[in-house]
């Protein structure tokens, strides 16, 4: 298992949601924080996943 970072930013670039969880690789990861996101209504705001040594597995803009 590993950690990853799920952030998600309003407009403004002011953090709305930065939570971290446990992943065995970065596909389960993408789908853990997708999932995440669309539970929290935040999938059409800008956001990211990384790994703790800050490997990108997810942005969107």
């Amino acid at each position: 298992m590993a950690d990853y970072f799920l952030t998600v930013f309003d407009k403004s670039g002011k953090k709305l949601y930065d939570k971290s969880f446990s992943a065995t690789d970065n596909s389960e990861a993408k789908e853990i924080g997708l999932n995440k996101l669309k539970e929290l209504e935040f999938n059409e705001h800008t956001h990211r996943c990384v790994t703790a040594d800050g490997k990108l597995v997810l942005f969107q803009r």
